[in-house]
């Protein structure tokens, strides 16, 4: 699949890789993804994420992510359900964390051995690129672009889902921001 990549793709999965480095993470995640393809500049993706206003407010995404984070990267939907049954997943943490420390639900991989070689994708991050590929195909393209990310990040559910909708990022907004009008009415063909 990543020889269909656009050059500007490439580079997007390459960042992620810098960003899970630089994290000392153990796998690369959908939010590593999501703060490469935010640090990419003149492309489709770079427009849409600007003109929603995204890169103005990078500082308030990457809060977002780290909230997720310590959360245990379980989504808004999560915390929802939970409060649903009675449970109330901001306590859960703090109590975690005053027992454990700050940031003990992160799942980083900190104190975890890790293996020479490469770091591995998470599912969800897989799922973001496998989207892409649906997201490409399903307009007709027969190359894979960080548009195709970026939408394909919208479609969660998951914690890159959750943060570019709090901050105005929807599939529809997303796809009205790279295609215009001239986009509305096609179909989520990748969810």
């Amino acid at each position: 699949m990543f020889e269909r990549f656009t050059e500007s793709a490439r580079a997007t999965v390459t960042g992620a890789v810098t960003h899970a480095e630089r994290a000392d993470a153990g796998s690369i995640t959908e939010e590593h993804l999501l703060l490469a393809l935010l640090d990419q500049e003149g492309g489709r993706a770079s427009f849409a994420a600007t003109a929603l206003g995204l890169t103005d407010r990078r500082a308030s995404v990457e809060a977002a992510l780290a909230d997720a984070r310590r959360r245990g990267g379980m989504t808004r939907a999560d915390a929802d359900a939970l409060a649903g049954i009675g449970i109330d997943l901001t306590a859960i943490v703090a109590r975690v964390e005053e027992a454990h420390g700050e940031g003990a639900l992160r799942g980083d991989g900190e104190g975890r051995r890790r293996w020479a070689g490469r770091r591995p994708f998470t599912r969800e991050a897989k799922g973001v690129l496998a989207k892409s590929l649906r997201i490409a195909l399903g307009r007709g393209d027969r190359f894979i672009g960080e548009e195709h990310l970026l939408l394909a990040m919208t479609l969660g559910p998951g914690v890159a889902a959750d943060v570019l909708a709090e901050h105005g990022a929807t599939y529809e907004t997303v796809d009205r921001a790279l295609y215009g009008d001239g986009g509305a009415g096609r179909e989520r063909k990748a969810g």
